[in-house]
């Protein structure tokens, strides 16, 4: 009998263990949006101000005000799921590796780009296997904060992608 009851009290020893786990359909990422990008102190309506125009290239470089360096420090370090455009920054005979992932259509090439806490500096080991500009996808991976400066724009956060997979609308 003393055996019996050891033995029970051993099994029961990883039942938290069991209890404590998440559900196998649990997503290990966090979906998030872009309005999640920006801090809710941060107003919205004045992030661009006029700008200069660029001559040689025709392209506007807005004047950004605080409000569009204001970042969400609480994403760094999140496994994180967001969807948006892709414009191919790297590609390799295989597809695209780097990107910038916008909110919208057009981003950065022909309109002013948008402020630096609305795009994502998105870079994969496993390229996406199209070179198209401006494929809808979601990305999955770890987001940080980190400020990078491009000839095509200001970027604000930056994602390891773990997974790329195309955007379908419902």
């Amino acid at each position: 009998m003393h055996r019996t009851r050891r033995a029970a009290l051993l099994g029961l020893a990883g039942l938290p263990m069991i209890l404590w786990r998440k559900p196998a359909w649990a997503s290990p990422f966090r979906e998030i949006f872009w309005n999640d990008l920006i801090p809710s102190d941060a107003p919205r309506s004045e992030t661009a101000r006029g700008g200069d125009h660029d001559e040689r290239s025709g392209a506007q470089a807005p004047d950004f005000d605080a409000s569009a360096y204001k970042f969400v420090e609480a994403l760094n370090g999140t496994r994180i799921r967001m969807p948006g455009f892709m414009l191919p920054v790297e590609t390799d005979g295989r597809g695209v590796t780097a990107f910038i992932l916008t909110p919208y259509v057009g981003a950065c090439i022909h309109v002013p780009p948008p402020p630096p806490n609305q795009l994502v500096f998105v870079t994969s080991e496993r390229p996406w296997p199209s070179e198209a500009m401006f494929d809808a996808v979601w990305v999955s991976g770890t987001i940080r904060v980190n400020l990078i400066t491009t000839t095509l724009a200001e970027i604000g956060y930056d994602v390891v992608a773990d997974e790329i997979e195309a955007y379908v609308w419902e």
